[in-house]
């Protein structure tokens, strides 16, 4: 399994609409092959910021089968307008416990 995970800085006062377009999306990426799982974490201090975590079955599930597709055109679509600046994207696996 791996995790993803996205830091969203969301546009000021765009934080509501953000959240309406999510609910849509995340739709779309939990009907992806190789998808597992998702939480959309919203930052206590900061309100305009937000922690993405999926876990897919392989980082190709993400960067190829999900990134590669048309769904992620209407991803894309929906959420890449709110974010500044854009995420940095990485992916991590689990060390402990094995």
């Amino acid at each position: 399994m791996i995790l993803e995970i996205a830091q969203l800085q969301i546009k000021l006062g765009q934080a509501q609409a953000f959240e309406a377009a999510f609910d849509t999306a995340q739709h779309i990426i939990a009907a992806m092959s190789g998808y597992l799982g998702h939480e959309l974490q919203k930052c206590i201090e900061q309100d305009h910021h937000y922690m993405l975590l999926v876990k897919w079955r392989s980082v190709e599930d993400h960067q190829i089968g999900f990134r590669q597709s048309a769904q992620y055109q209407e991803w894309r679509k929906l959420l890449h307008h709110f974010y500044d600046p854009f995420p940095t994207v990485l992916h991590y696996e689990a060390l402990a416990p094995r």
